[in-house]
């Protein structure tokens, strides 16, 4: 009876440990194969392109079949903006509306600025009064001019565009060394400020090889007869 009991208590603890037979078959091992080392040994090849498909090309093919499974994505990635609406990241954002607002505004402060130059140059007293009033009422007339000059019609012909800025800008500021020079104070303090202005104005809407070329004209018109160009005689 005591031997079957010892027999029957190491079949017992026997039973308790896990079978050889169970275990993973995985053995760590410190040695590696020629294919391993010619594989650590493999020189990445820079100049090639890559041998097969990428992240990008899987990730898009991956998309492209989601899309076919969920037709009502399809349009997730082509923004908000309602049809017949500007996108908010167009080049111009705001419209021509809001240009004519913002250049009216800017263009009614030069206009200001000018005519107090004016003033000053024939050390005349500035009546503030009919300064700010001239100025308010050029302010619409710019705003017209800006809105007409920005909606999309007038830009689909860049080149006719920029050869009417070229040309306005390039009359303004010619007259405006005229006068400046030929003219009384009267007539100077009258004409100046809405002149210079549309002269700024026409300079800053052609592009930079146009606004050059009229700047060089007008210099060279000034040169040709002799005008004072820093001030007003």
């Amino acid at each position: 009876m005591a031997g079957n009991r010892k027999e029957r208590r190491a079949a017992a603890k026997n039973d308790k440990k896990p079978s050889s037979s169970t275990t993973t078959s995985f053995e760590p091992s410190t040695e590696i194969d020629e294919d391993g080392v010619e594989y650590i040994l493999r020189q990445p090849d820079w100049t090639s392109g890559p041998k097969g498909k990428t992240l990008f090309d899987l990730a898009a093919e991956r998309q492209k079949e989601l899309d076919k499974q969920n037709p009502s994505r399809r349009n997730v990635n082509l923004g908000n903006t309602p049809p017949g609406e500007r996108p908010f990241n167009d080049e111009d954002p705001i419209g021509p509306l809001g240009d004519a607002i913002l250049y009216s505004i800017s263009l009614a402060m030069l206009h200001l600025t000018l005519d107090v130059i004016v003033y000053s140059q024939y050390r005349e007293e500035v009546l503030w009064a009919e300064v700010f009033l001239r100025a308010g009422k050029a302010m619409p007339i710019f705003a017209l001019l800006v809105y007409v000059t920005h909606v999309d019609i007038s830009k689909r012909v860049p080149l006719l565009r920029n050869l009417i800025f070229a040309v306005v800008s390039t009359v303004a500021g010619c007259y405006f060394l005229y006068f400046a020079n030929e003219h009384g104070y009267f007539f100077v303090m009258k004409a100046a400020p809405p002149i210079g202005s549309l002269w700024m104005w026409s300079l800053i809407e052609t592009d930079k090889w146009f606004a050059l070329i009229s700047a060089i004209s007008c210099l060279a018109y000034a040169w040709w007869n002799s005008y004072d160009v820093l001030g007003v005689n």
